[in-house]
């Protein structure tokens, strides 16, 4: 997986875009899309948030960082991390040195 929120219970928040995005990112790797579902199945990976009501706040985001071309799997993990009020964010994104939440 490309990028996530790790709780204190094991689970790991995440939400939609970015299991996409990992599923697509590591589609060359055998059985790695299957993984990914099969952790979101056992409940490994929480989906805490629905785009159809984040979409006020991810549009914000989006206006924000206009300049960075933010995508909707950053977005969302910087929604979440204002949603679970925490900056625990695991990425590979060198965007998230600038990307700010809690604000």
């Amino acid at each position: 997986m490309r990028r996530s929120h790790s709780r204190s219970d094991g689970a790991v928040g995440d939400c939609e875009a970015v299991i996409a995005e990992s599923c697509y990112l590591l589609r060359a790797q055998a059985g790695a899309a299957e993984a990914i579902i099969e952790n979101v199945r056992t409940g490994v990976f929480q989906i805490p948030m629905q785009l159809s009501q984040a979409a006020a706040p991810l549009q914000r985001l989006f206006r924000k960082y206009r300049d960075r071309e933010m995508d909707l799997a950053d977005a969302c993990l910087v929604h979440l991390a204002n949603v679970l009020e925490t900056g625990d964010i695991f990425t590979l994104d060198s965007d998230f040195e600038i990307y700010r939440w809690g604000e």
